[in-house]
C-alpha cells in the first residue's frame, strides 16, 4: 500500500540545493552548527539547538512536528560541556519526541512522543515504540526495538529492517509534495 501524499505550502519552506525542506515555523539556533547532508525534512515547531553544540543529521532525515533536537551534555570538573549530536541517514523520528542523543544511527524509527535522554546511543537498524523513555548513558543495540518507561529490550527486528527504514523515509520524501 502507498503512503498517502503530503502537502505542504512552498511559501512555508526553505528548500537548499541538496533538497532539504526547512519549516520557516521551525525553532533553529546556532545555524552554522547545523549541517543537514541532504534530502532531510526539518517540519514545523521543531527545536534544533546548534547554538549548544554541532548538530549532523544524515540523508533522507524526517523530523516530524514538535520534536525537539538538543545536544547531550556530560559534566567535566564541575561544568557542563556539550557534545556533538551525530543522526545518521534514513531516520525517521515522530511528533512530539525530545532527543538528547549522543548518536543515532542509520535506519532507526522513534516513535512519537519519546524522550531520548542524555548521550543516549542508538545503534544502527533499530526502532524506539511510541511514548517511551530512554534513560540517560543507555546504548540500544542495532536489529532491536525498545519500549515502556523506561525503555527496554521488547524484541528482534528482523534483517529486512534497514529496507524498511530507507524505503520509509525515502517514500516519505517523495511524497512531501508543494502545493
Amino acid at each position: 500500500m502507498e503512503p498517502p501524499k503530503v502537502y505542504y505550502n512552498k511559501k512555508e519552506f526553505l528548500e537548499t540545493h541538496t533538497g532539504n525542506k526547512v519549516s520557516r515555523r521551525s525553532l533553529v539556533r546556532g545555524s552554522h552548527n547545523i549541517h543537514l547532508n541532504g534530502k532531510c525534512i526539518i517540519s514545523p515547531k521543531v527545536v534544533v539547538r546548534g547554538d549548544l553544540a554541532p548538530v549532523k543529521i544524515g540523508k533522507f532525515t524526517i523530523v516530524k512536528e514538535e520534536v525537539v533536537l538538543r545536544p547531550s551534555y556530560k559534566r567535566a570538573k564541575g561544568q557542563l560541556k556539550y557534545i556533538s549530536m551525530h543522526i545518521g541517514d534514513n531516520v525517521f523520528i515522530d511528533e512530539g519526541t525530545i532527543v538528547c542523543a549522543r548518536r543515532i544511527g542509520n535506519n532507526v524509527h522513534i516513535g512519537k512522543n519519546c524522550i531520548i535522554s542524555h548521550r543516549v546511543e542508538l545503534k544502527d537498524n533499530c526502532r524506539i515504540e511510541d511514548n517511551t523513555v530512554i534513560p540517560a548513558d543507555t546504548e540500544v543495540p542495532p536489529l532491536t526495538c525498545y519500549s515502556g518507561r523506561p525503555g527496554q529490550y521488547k524484541c528482534d527486528m528482523p534483517e529486512s529492517t534497514i529496507f524498511m527504514h530507507s524505503e520509509l523515509t525515502n517514500t516519505y520524501y517523495n511524497n512531501f509534495l508543494p502545493l
